[in-house]
């Protein structure tokens, strides 16, 4: 997986070529026309106190913070997709990964998967940031004995790391989440000390329930469906424990992480089945029995496998039914 940096990724969309993929896609013409009228001939200039810059004119890119930056970025690099069939391109606004499948130690579907990425950033006024741009080898072999080439960008040795942090999840590269756990733990703990003085102040329980809602179960459960199943007893354990404590703050009775888990994995797994676009759709098909209304269950190999998301939430629903 290589997990790609730009630098100042919406500071470099061009309106012009921007319009130009928007026509592509089908948008109107007097559509494509506002959006251009709305990048460029900005002014733009900083203020301090009582002191103010001179005016810039900007053309160039989207501004930061509009709510239109983001969706705009998305449209903008809608043709930058996967040319190998062993490769995927997986994109939330500017955070991009390259995901390659390398089988008997050919590389070279990926190698070229990156060159290919490189090109189309220089074609469309994007830079990568090789300092920040990260690679992670997941190792699936029994024998590990595989050498892997350095991946370079322009020139340059891009760094290889043995966990990444991507959209709030730590990946490791033995796929275990540790170290995701322990960060989460940690940050909700900082955040009792600020429960326990709102409860020192007398809040009615209602508001220690809302604020630990917000501000630390919000933090405990983010994407709790990707890394729950797979993670060990110990480190469930460690992020209840968190749990109880704020029980004990706020004297409620609070939701456990292995509940919110699998009513998370009822919503998501109900949203999927109703998708029939969404790529995973099609692992959610119904038994031939006259049981109706009951999904057929993944076959996996493994204990690990067995709890992660599909076969929980195939679980789930058969229950639910």
């Amino acid at each position: 997986m290589l997990f790609v940096d730009y630098s100042s990724a919406f500071n470099t969309i061009i309106p012009s070529l921007l319009t130009t993929k928007l026509g592509d896609l089908g948008l109107h013409t007097s559509l494509c026309d506002w959006i251009s009228n709305f990048l460029t001939d900005r002014p733009q200039s900083v203020r301090v106190g009582n002191c103010a810059s001179s005016t810039l004119i900007l053309s160039t890119g989207a501004p930061q913070g509009c709510v239109l930056s983001p969706l705009l970025y998305s449209l903008y690099t809608y043709d930058c997709t996967a040319t190998s069939s062993s490769n995927i391109i997986v994109k939330f606004a500017d955070d991009t990964v390259v995901m390659g499948l390398i089988s008997d130690n050919d590389e070279r579907a990926y190698l070229e998967e990156i060159k290919h990425l490189e090109n189309w950033c220089q074609e469309n006024n994007l830079l990568l940031n090789v300092s920040k741009t990260k690679e992670l080898i997941v190792d699936c072999s029994k024998k590990q004995e595989w050498h892997y080439q350095p991946v370079r960008i322009g020139g340059t040795t891009v760094e290889r790391v043995d966990s990444f942090r991507y959209l709030g999840v730590h990946i490791s590269q033995d796929l275990s989440w540790s170290r995701h756990t322990n960060s989460l733990a940690k940050k909700a703990r900082q955040r009792l000390y600020h429960l326990r003085r709102l409860r020192d102040f007398r809040l009615p329980s209602k508001v220690l329930w809302n604020f630990y809602t917000c501000t630390i179960e919000s933090i405990l459960t983010g994407n709790i469906t990707v890394w729950f199943g797979n993670s060990t007893k110990q480190d469930r354990q460690a992020l209840q424990r968190v749990v109880r404590s704020a029980e004990r703050i706020t004297h409620t009775e609070l939701p456990d992480l292995q509940t919110i888990y699998y009513k998370r994995c009822q919503t998501k797994a109900r949203k999927i089945v109703k998708d029939p676009t969404h790529t995973n759709n099609r692992l959610f098909s119904l038994l031939r029995s006259g049981r109706s209304g009951r999904f057929r269950s993944l076959k996996t190999k493994t204990e690990r496998l067995k709890r992660s998301f599909f076969p929980q939430a195939i679980r789930a629903l058969n229950q639910g039914n």
